[in-house]
């Protein structure tokens, strides 16, 4: 049933795109009330399977396809193609993320679709995006994360670059990707025009990052921190994160514990001044953090409304009574996985029962070809033949 309170009610999505950035754009789509159809190989998305397996799925597959449909077929036999293609000419949206040229050889890449339905917004998804020389390369979010720069703005305490611990760049390349299908939308609203979008990992992570490229052009490899005390701090029995970066901050900062005299110290009298010694300020500071629990700096930090925050694990930050209050995270009851805590989505409507799930491998294929027009005995020797899964 479509709820035609949601912006995209009545949009439908064509999703051939694999593992974590092409399938966020299309899980923001179905949030917003697109019909996503998910179309997978017989051995499924390989984003079913970054991590340990539930069945069908794993965390990120289960967060990054939830409120869409699945038919799984083979797009190297002829029924295969034939189902892809008949869904990519009624679809608004296509999303994919093979290499370049590889839709080409199945007549599935933007010209070819454009020549039967030509209002249709292609999203392209890849490494490096569709033209220059890298653009065939492979490409992983780990290998983006260390081209891209962002390990060099991750460096640890011996000034090892380092990865950011999440699939990071390709959760970017997805909200890159909704945004740009978005107002291509838009425009054909306008004009009755379709689109072909380019969108890379290299591009969204460049963007993203472009104002620590700004500062690396401006003032070298040596930057300047952007205040001081600004850190992370071990506690009695956890960390805390302290930003006293500010004058007043600061000045509260250094009574509290009890070394108000560096306030007129030359070192750290002024924000410049604190900046040129972060290392020895911050050091000071973790001299003293041990000695209270975190809730007691905190009690005292939010006293003098100094920024900080707790360091939270996972279980920490879905038991706070903000998070609860406003309900941010919401359960729900996963049929592999059991019970599973979802945040909503920033300017999503409240999941209806529909779209907080994920769906097996090949779990709507029969409904998907019988609306487009198959019959059961055609369906039934597509399963049996191995042109189609359906569980």
């Amino acid at each position: 049933m479509i709820d035609q309170d949601l912006p995209f009610a009545g949009l439908k999505v064509l999703d051939m795109a694999q593992g974590v950035a092409g399938p966020h754009c299309g899980l923001l789509l179905a949030q917003h009330g697109a019909d996503v159809t998910k179309l997978e190989p017989l051995g499924g998305d390989w984003g079913r399977a970054l991590g340990v397996r539930y069945g069908d799925f794993c965390g990120f597959g289960a967060v990054y396809n939830r409120g869409k449909k699945s038919i799984s077929v083979d797009l190297k036999t002829g029924s295969g193609l034939e189902v892809a293609k008949k869904l990519a000419a009624k679809a608004d949206v296509i999303l994919e993320s093979f290499r370049p040229g590889v839709m080409a050889r199945f007549g599935l890449d933007y010209e070819n679709v454009a020549a039967v339905n030509p209002s249709v917004v292609y999203m392209s998804v890849s490494g490096y995006g569709q033209q220059g020389p890298y653009s065939k390369q492979p490409v992983t979010d780990s290998v983006m994360q260390a081209f891209s720069g962002l390990m060099s703005v991750n460096k640890d305490a011996n000034d090892n670059p380092q990865r950011i611990g999440i699939i990071a760049v390709d959760v970017l390349t997805g909200l890159y990707g909704f945004q740009a299908v978005s107002p291509a939308l838009y425009r054909r609203l306008r004009t009755g025009k379709g689109q072909h979008l380019d969108i890379s990992l290299m591009q969204s992570a460049l963007a993203f990052l472009s104002a620590k490229m700004v500062e690396r052009h401006l003032q070298g490899p040596e930057q300047q921190v952007l205040g001081a005390p600004v850190g992370t701090f071990k506690t009695s029995d956890g960390y805390i994160n302290i930003n006293a970066r500010r004058d007043p901050h600061f000045k509260a900062l250094m009574a509290m514990i009890g070394r108000p005299e560096l306030v007129d110290d030359p070192k750290f009298s002024t924000a410049e001044a604190r900046n040129l010694n972060t290392d020895e300020i911050s050091a000071i500071i973790a001299e003293e953090t041990p000695k209270q629990s975190t809730e007691d700096w905190l009690s005292k930090l939010h006293a003098e409304d100094i920024l900080a925050g707790r360091v939270n694990d996972f279980p920490d930050i879905i038991a706070d009574e903000h998070v609860q209050a406003i309900n941010a995270v919401r359960w729900t009851n996963h049929p592999e996985m059991g019970e599973i805590p979802l945040p909503l989505i920033p300017g999503a409507a409240v999941p209806v029962a529909n779209k907080a799930t994920s769906p097996y491998l090949g779990e709507h294929t029969t409904v998907v070809l019988k609306e487009l027009g198959y019959d059961d005995q055609t369906i039934e020797h597509m399963l049996s033949s191995g042109e189609a899964l359906q569980k």
